[in-house]
């Protein structure tokens, strides 16, 4: 067995441990990257959850059924005649496979570009002595690694169901409802999360009979209330058929499909019988087989790895980021966190603020928010000045022919800080950043009020909602 010696060792090539092997590089180290993750081929392919199974395929397949529904049900009043639309699964399925690729080869240059050598294998440690670690790579050759540092970036998994195993051909995490090969006459979705909903979505606008299973009595109960009320009546509409307050009782394959029993809300028996079924109801930390007792890695009663507000663990020179620990479970606060590691590694002072990390879902409408919910801000006893504008009022949106949702901005009632934006309706992933950008200055609400923004331009109602919060509007 080779051994290679390395001043920083990542193990896990997702957004937390890409970045933060390329940031390593950067400062000066001399950087290694492990990562198991394959193509079809066998072949590499970096970029963990994100880029495989989660962020990226998702957004492929919700953007192709997005043009699908716009062709069939908006084409039309724009005076785009089209006759009959169809739907090449395969096609799209395809295209998507395709724009993994190319992020998976991106990253792949990106570490030669930055000299980070890379391992395709799974890695675990293999001992600690003499102030280093030894990490093994299990992959087509074992291979050793030697490092003082290592940055643990393993990612997460997809959460089962009790009794109900994914098999990724009738019972499917988010990897299987990424590669449904024909649209579902029937689809059952449990969870209403990101991924339960926007996989839902993609499926429902191919012409799949979609029924979401809710445990919990609230609709999206993390997004601010107003925005969830607005959500669940947009996906009504649409023919999402949503129950809330179900549990989940037996669930049942067969070559017809797969059978769930549960109780609705009142307690009622009831059964659903659908020919796929998506179990979206979290991710648990992916630890297993890490290797953590070898060197005493110390990991909570959820499998995480334990680290203190820098994201060190019990270990001396040990660093965790990303899914794996504490906080979000979202990419961009996985790669903020391995940008940070690697500056705190180098001397510097790596900053992440957890308190001005967006949250965005992809559905259509899109809902995106940053801070605190107007919930939260009266559970905590926070005197707030609330302002909120609709699309509905917006010339760019009536211009794009979706005019639905609203921007809503909570301000601190004595000092008119930004505590929180919430948007729901077209393009709010885009719009958020402005909000982020704001609170991270400790803007006032007065102060987006007062910059001039594009006419017309969607922004103008988050310009528009800042004036609200003084009960004020230029109504443009």
């Amino acid at each position: 067995m080779s051994t290679k010696n390395f001043d920083v060792v990542v193990i896990g090539g997702g957004p937390g441990g890409y970045i933060a092997a390329i940031r390593a590089a950067q400062l000066g180290f001399n950087t290694a990257c492990i990562d198991e993750w394959k193509n079809d081929k066998g072949g590499p392919a970096p970029g963990g959850t994100c880029t495989n199974v989660g962020c990226i395929p998702s957004k492929a397949l919700l953007q192709s059924s997005e043009h699908f529904d716009h062709a069939n049900h908006h084409f039309a009043e724009h005076g785009i005649s089209t006759g009959k639309v169809t739907m090449d699964v395969a096609k799209m399925v395809a295209r998507k496979d395709a724009v993994v690729k190319q992020n998976n080869d991106g990253i792949l240059y990106l570490f030669k570009k930055n000299k980070v050598s890379f391992f395709h294998g799974r890695g675990s440690f293999a001992a600690a002595k003499d102030g280093v670690y030894e990490v093994k790579v299990a992959g087509a050759a074992e291979e050793l690694i030697v490092a003082k540092h290592v940055i643990i970036a393993t990612g997460s998994n997809a959460r089962q169901l009790p009794g109900a195993a994914f098999d990724e051909e009738n019972i499917l995490s988010n990897d299987g409802a990424l590669r449904i090969g024909a649209v579902p006459k029937k689809l059952g979705v449990i969870g209403s999360g990101v991924i339960g909903l926007e996989m839902g979505s993609v499926w429902r606008r191919l012409g799949a009979e979609v029924t979401v299973l809710e445990g919990l009595p609230t609709f999206l109960g993390a997004v601010d209330e107003g925005v969830a009320k607005e959500a669940f009546k947009q996906f009504t509409k649409q023919g999402l058929k949503i129950e809330l307050g179900v549990k989940i009782g037996e669930v049942k394959t067969s070559k017809k499909g797969v059978t769930v029993a549960y109780a609705n809300a009142k307690g009622e028996a009831q059964e659903l019988a659908v020919d796929k079924l998506i179990v979206s109801i979290g991710r648990v930390p992916n630890t297993i087989g890490l290797g953590a007792e070898v060197v005493g890695l110390k990991l909570d009663d959820r499998g995480a790895i334990e680290v203190d507000g820098d994201c060190k663990t019990n270990l001396p020179n040990v660093w965790a980021v990303g899914d794996v620990v504490r906080g979000p479970m979202l990419a961009h606060k996985a790669e903020e966190e391995g940008v940070a590691v690697a500056e705190r590694i180098a001397g510097q002072h790596g900053h992440v603020n957890f308190n001005t990390i967006p949250w965005v879902i992809y559905t259509s409408p899109e809902i995106a928010w940053v801070g605190r919910t107007e919930q939260q801000l009266k559970a905590d006893g926070v005197a707030y000045k609330a302002g909120q504008f609709p699309f509905l009022a917006n010339g760019r949106a009536r211009a794009l022919g979706d005019t639905t949702g609203f921007v809503k901005f909570l301000a601190d009632a004595k000092t008119d800080e930004i505590l929180g934006v919430h948007i729901i309706g077209p393009m709010a992933s885009e719009l958020i950043a402005e909000a982020v950008v704001a609170m991270e200055f400790k803007a006032s609400a007065e102060d987006i009020a007062r910059i001039c923004h594009a006419h017309p331009s969607l922004s103008e109602s988050t310009k528009e909602a800042a004036l609200a919060v003084d009960k004020r509007t230029l109504n443009f």
